[in-house]
């Protein structure tokens, strides 16, 4: 009998993503109800309980954001009137002002809203952003002291400055006034600003919390103008960049993000901003009628934001995939002074070429970010992969890697290993400049703070967060965060967590469902895109497209009837290809081509089918049976060979076919020295694993 592992004999890893899946407990009569008494569909319902809401006025809160009625921000911002006579004094005087933004999409969104305000409200501005490649996130005292040679009277920081105590007692003591507006998390000591607006600062049940920097841009603006009385033709284009800003930064859709989003996606396709038009066209995105319903009149007099007429709306992933990334790479690797000019041009003809320049250096931008990537894997599986279970953080630093990218490879890390990932290249023999990224168990900002004094600079939030430290501290930097890492975190968090809605059938998926989610537009972070689950389904085709897409369509047979349906599975190339019988996670997607419209899977997740899962993680007993197949008798059982469990078919003449869970190859032959490969995913070898499987199936329910 063949007596050599299968693994042996298998071509080179082809492992399945290693996650977590946790799928929502289903409230079937709890959504009926719900659903009832707010007219909506009982999957939507049930996707609503799944995101917290209890009842018929959390759902209508949530469905219809426009009827909330908001608080003033006066209210609760404690420092925004201060923050608003100063402005105001400032612009009746003259006295110039500074705006110091930051390099990414939301720090130069935040910018490019306040320079355009106050501009259009008579003030005399200008504005800095630090050098990334030399001076890393945040005001600092050269900028400080340059404004203070310039004339400057005010400071106004945007996305940045909470941690900036230095540079900003060094501008108060040069007679220079601050106003701190950021929203990332607080530190032990406050700067001395003259006025600080941060979300973190507010009430936890106020609907401004989750608002990113350019939220609480738009919020000053906003007030101001109000303030002011000139409101006219500024609150559009500022809509538009709260927009923008606020999706690529990846700020929680919830609360007032909700609603101004909504808003701003409506009103983006006809935007005046010419930045925004030429983004648009440059990045090929299409314009689309969504069903949204259209904003109301209930609390329009609080911002005074005029309705829309226009049926046509971007969804964010537009902006998440397509605007925002084009944005960010100028901010990773380029000039913020293109970036700014694109979003505050009223040149339509500047604006296509500085959207030309986005686009290209967005494209060097992903070259070099699948370079460091691939560098960064290879490092790993070298040095760390063995470890990774006993650290449960990964610190990866390597020289000649541009600090501009590595967050967005940290992220791809954690996708991969499932642990949060520190990654940082040298800027000198001396220092060491980089980015966190995290998981849902694992608070980036309070790591640092645990390694606070081997840090130089630092900040960041719960997800997220960039560091600098001396080069000879790296060694007790990895052992801190190792001890940070094992207080917080346990074996089974170290897999990334996929979170599911429901389970559906593929004859389910179609487009009236695809209508029916609209409801929950806009999604992003805190209000994630609806993710179902259909089990042992069929891959019936697969290929690699692109830098390493899967492209496969997927079977499921209902009541002898097959159905089918195309998926895209992005960068799972390592994971190619897939078993032929697998458990399927996904979102759902419209694909548009050469006019028609069809319903297709965004793969976010697969594994063994349950029943495989459980037979070859603990087989019976007596796990050997005999099945008839077309009308041929065979033999088939579990046996362990090595520390797994083999699923092994033997036909009447003596031949055995041979397999391991998550592996194609199988073996086939009269023992395992004239064995041969075979890809059990083809039908001939298919077909009749699943009968066997079938078969045993019968035998272990009556055992």
């Amino acid at each position: 009998m063949l007596d050599r592992p299968v693994s042996e004999l298998s071509k080179p890893s082809r492992r399945l993503p290693d996650q977590r899946w946790q799928i929502y407990p289903q409230k079937p009569e709890f959504a009926q109800k719900l659903a009832v008494l707010t007219n909506i569909s009982p999957i939507i319902s049930q996707l609503l309980i799944n995101r917290g809401m209890e009842t018929p006025e959390q759902v209508q809160a949530f469905l219809e954001p426009e009827s909330l009625v908001l608080p003033s921000p006066l209210e609760d911002f404690p420092d925004l009137a201060i923050s608003l006579e100063l402005l105001q004094n400032a612009i009746a005087s003259q006295t110039k002002i500074a705006i110091c933004g930051d390099y990414d999409a939301d720090g130069m969104t935040s910018t490019a809203l306040l320079l355009r305000s106050l501009r259009t409200l008579g003030a005399q501005v200008d504005y800095a952003i630090p050098s990334r490649m030399h001076e890393g996130y945040g005001i600092n005292k050269r900028i400080v002291e340059e404004f203070h040679s310039e004339g400057v009277g005010l400071i106004l920081t945007v996305d940045n400055g909470i941690s900036a105590f230095e540079p900003v007692a060094r501008a108060r003591e040069l007679g220079l006034a601050v106003i701190i507006t950021d929203h990332h998390d607080i530190p032990q000591k406050l700067p001395p600003a003259n006025a600080i607006l941060n979300p973190k600062l507010i009430a936890e049940s106020s609907p401004y919390r989750g608002v990113a920097g350019v939220g609480v841009a738009y919020i000053l603006a906003v007030s101001l103008a109000q303030q002011l009385g000139e409101t006219k033709g500024l609150i559009q284009p500022m809509l538009a960049l709260f927009t923008l800003g606020t999706i690529a930064d990846l700020a929680p859709l919830t609360g007032v993000n909700r609603r101004w989003v909504k808003r701003g996606l409506q009103h983006l396709p006809k935007s005046h901003l010419a930045g925004v038009q030429a983004l648009i066209q440059v990045a090929g995105v299409q314009v689309r009628g969504e069903g949204a319903r259209e904003a109301g009149e209930a609390g329009e007099k609080k911002f005074n934001i005029p309705n829309s007429s226009n049926p046509k709306s971007l969804k964010p992933e537009d902006i998440g995939f397509r605007l925002g990334p084009r944005i960010n790479a100028i901010g990773r690797i380029g000039n913020p002074q293109t970036v700014i000019e694109l979003l505050t041009t009223d040149d339509m003809g500047l604006a296509l070429e500085r959207a030309m320049q986005c686009e290209q250096i967005n494209a060097s931008r992903q070259l070099m970010c699948e370079q460091i990537e691939q560098e960064a894997i290879a490092y790993v599986e070298t040095q760390f992969v063995a470890s990774l279970q006993q650290d449960r953080v990964l610190i990866v630093v390597q020289p000649n890697w541009h600090h501009g990218v590595i967050g967005i490879v940290a992220s791809r890390l954690v996708e991969r290993y499932g642990v949060p990932v520190f990654i940082g290249t040298y800027e000198d023999e001396q220092h060491i400049r980089g980015s966190a990224r995290s998981i849902p168990e694992f608070h980036v900002f309070e790591a640092l703070e645990y390694c606070h004094d081997l840090l130089g600079k630092f900040g960041g939030h719960k997800a997220a967060g960039g560091f600098s430290l001396p080069a000879q501290n790296l060694q007790v930097l990895r052992s801190r965060l190792i001890e940070f890492a094992n207080q917080c975190l346990k074996p089974q968090h170290l897999k990334p967590l996929l979170k599911i809605d429901a389970e559906i059938n593929l004859n389910h998926l179609n487009q009236q469902l695809y209508q029916q989610l609209n409801a929950l537009h806009p999604c992003g972070m805190d209000n994630p895109d609806p993710v179902f689950w259909t089990s042992n389904v069929q891959v019936v085709e697969q290929k690699i497209v692109g830098k390493g897409h899967i492209k496969l369509t997927v079977a499921q047979t209902i009541d002898n009837q097959e159905y089918r349906i195309k998926a895209i599975a992005w960068r799972w190339g390592d994971y190619f290809r897939l078993p032929s019988r697998v458990d399927i996670a996904y979102k759902l997607r419209e694909n548009y081509f050469n006019g028609n419209t069809s319903i297709e899977l965004e793969l976010i997740g697969v594994r063994l089918p349950i029943q495989l899962q459980q037979f070859f993680g603990s087989p019976p007993i007596q796990s050997s049976t005999t099945f008839e197949y077309n009308q041929r008798q065979y033999t088939c059982g579990f046996y362990k060979n090595g520390i797994k469990a083999e699923l092994r078919i033997r036909n009447s003449e003596g031949k055995v076919l041979a397999m391991q869970p998550g592996h194609i190859i199988g073996l086939l032959g009269t023992n395992r020295q004239n064995a041969k490969e075979v890809d059990i995913s083809q039908p001939q070898y298919d077909n009749i694993i699943q009968a066997a499987l079938q078969a045993l199936s019968v035998l272990s329910a009556e055992l």
